[in-house]
């Protein structure tokens, strides 16, 4: 009997760290003044938009799971000014999702305004991860 409740225990353990070491975060979450890779992201943080060239908000987030949705937004704080999203047909150890435009606006843009990448996570209709980096003029 002893014995059957140990191997319990050692079951339930060891089904409960693996899923405690695949705890989905975000890697990085910003601004860039350019489309980047994984690969570039892992060399450190990309040069920041300015008003005269185009704005990416990028998130890489780990662990994700198939059906979990990531939505990744260019804002102010008017809101969401450029947005995208995707619902994850797989499980993925690492997705990067960016949302901007490749473009300059216009006359730039708007000097007044700061802006931030704003990202959500969600599983099975629960919010998992809700973030948004501390916002930024674009000089």
């Amino acid at each position: 009997m002893l014995t059957r409740a140990l191997f319990v225990v050692l079951l339930i353990c060891g089904v409960a760290t693996p899923a405690l070491a695949e705890e989905t975060k975000v890697l990085a979450l910003g601004l860039a003044d350019h489309e980047i890779t994984q690969e570039e992201l892992a060399k450190g943080t990309p040069p920041v938009p300015r008003f005269n060239s185009p704005a990416i908000a990028y998130v890489s987030a780990a662990n994700l799971k198939k059906g979990d949705s990531v939505e990744i937004a260019l804002s102010n704080a008017d809101g969401a000014l450029l947005t995208n999203s995707e619902t994850l047909a797989e499980d993925k150890p690492t997705y990067l999702l960016q949302a901007g435009k490749r473009g300059v606006p216009a006359g730039g843009w708007p000097s007044e305004w700061s802006y931030f990448a704003k990202v959500k996570i969600t599983r099975d209709g629960k919010t998992l991860i809700e973030q948004a980096t501390t916002p930024i003029p674009f000089e």
